[in-house]
């Protein structure tokens, strides 16, 4: 696994408790790379560190628009088919 560094005074700056900030990092990098185009839905919940439901939920909440594409769908039916 690859690191990102984070000063540490931007990392106490976070305004949420200490054992939060790691996860709340990971999804704001999630939401704001997939929001960009930059990963995809996928690789973005992975990143974030939570299940299809959940990312699909903190995207809503953000009202950041899908990029649903055929692969997606392809993802998306065979899941359904299970």
């Amino acid at each position: 696994m690859r690191t990102i560094d984070v000063p540490p005074d931007v990392y106490d700056a976070l305004n949420v408790p200490e054992d939060q900030r790691e996860d709340v990092i990971r999804r704001e990098l999630a939401v704001s790379l997939y929001r960009e185009g930059i990963l995809s839905f996928g690789k973005a919940r992975e990143l974030a560190g939570l299940s299809r439901r959940e990312f699909h939920r903190l995207l809503g909440d953000r009202e950041v628009d899908r990029h649903y594409t055929d692969e997606e769908l392809a993802d998306d039916l065979e899941y359904a088919r299970r």
